[in-house]
């Protein structure tokens, strides 16, 4: 009861909230949002005191078109201090195209899974290292900060189980290049709450000085129990993606990235200290059904906050003067 107990009681404990909605969320989506939104999406979300917005993705526009305009999208967002404006690279051109567009940070993909990274990316892991590799150099020479979001770190839907050694091999790789921070990404929703604290744990222990963020999906339902598991074994940053947006073409029909709305509240009520606007990051996720035709996984946009209070039935009045005369 100890840990679950711990992991329960914020007591203003610092949380980072990172948004990836609208890179992660809006590249699964068949409708383009367009250019004057996706901006305004972005504004709202840094007013609302995100840590750090993935804004986009400086990808091929034939491979995901959904994100075809990232250099206009990072020009034209309006830049709050303390906030990190990230994007996804796949390569060193698109890493050059980030930095010209003033990217704050390069946040680079590949998965801890031989056969997820041959299937997603089309190489072998050894060949996506050498690649990335070059793109933290450039990174590095350029004064630009780099993460590197490794996926299946908790399971793979072709391989199943994925060994932690294969995990915490890359993971040195990677700290010893000078990458900024890792991504632990739970890309189709494998994880468990116990598997979670036992690879947080022993990766915290491993590299101290090391950022670590963990990256949730909530395709079996553990996204919120995978946080707090996460949290009492001292991870502080999270990747979430408003309105519950995402998910990965190897986890058909499942459900997207954890929810930003439902974490932050979730970890208010429990006196974690996330500063984060609630009520903006709720009404920016509002507006995600017209922007991509349907509408979105958040719970908290149906229900509302848990003390949003409704007003009593119309009768109400004349059941309590009843009630009260029998007394």
């Amino acid at each position: 009861m100890t840990a679950v107990h711990s992991a329960w009681q914020g007591a203003g404990r610092r949380i980072h909230m990172q948004e990836v909605g609208t890179r992660d969320g809006l590249q699964m989506e068949a409708a383009f949002v367009p250019t004057a939104d996706k901006i305004a999406l972005v504004n709202q979300l840094s007013a609302a005191g995100l840590d750090k917005i993935e804004v986009s993705a400086f990808v091929s526009p034939a491979a995901v078109p959904a994100l075809r305009d990232a250099e206009v999208v990072l020009r034209e967002i309006e830049r709050h201090p303390g906030v990190v404006y990230a994007a996804l690279v796949p390569n060193v051109r698109g890493a050059e195209r980030a930095i010209e567009s003033k990217v704050d940070e390069l946040n680079l993909v590949m998965s801890a899974s031989e056969t997820h990274n041959l299937a997603n990316l089309r190489m072998t892991r050894a060949q996506s290292f050498r690649a990335l590799a070059e793109v933290v150099a450039l990174g590095r020479s350029a004064g630009v900060a780099v993460n590197v979001s490794l996926s299946c770190v908790f399971g793979c839907p072709m391989e199943g189980e994925v060994a932690v050694d294969e995990v915490f091999d890359l993971i040195e790789r990677f700290d010893q290049l000078g990458v900024h921070g890792l991504t632990l990404c739970d890309t189709t929703g494998m994880a468990h709450p116990a598997q979670v604290a036992r690879v947080v744990a022993m990766a915290r222990v491993r590299w101290p000085r090391q950022t670590f963020t963990l990256h949730f999906h909530n395709t079996r339902g553990m996204g919120l129990a995978n946080v707090l598991a996460a949290i009492d074994a001292g991870a502080d940053c999270f990747d979430a993606s408003i309105g519950g947006l995402g998910g990965c073409p190897y986890a058909p029909g499942a459900t997207g990235n954890v929810c930003t709305e439902e974490i932050v509240h979730a970890l208010q009520c429990m006196d974690f200290h996330v500063p984060v606007d609630l009520a903006r990051v709720m009404h920016a996720a509002a507006r995600l059904p017209a922007l991509i035709g349907h509408e979105v996984p958040s719970q908290l946009l149906k229900a509302g906050p848990r003390l949003q209070l409704h007003p009593s039935p119309a009768d109400f009045a004349a059941v309590r003067e009843r009630a009260l005369a029998r007394t």
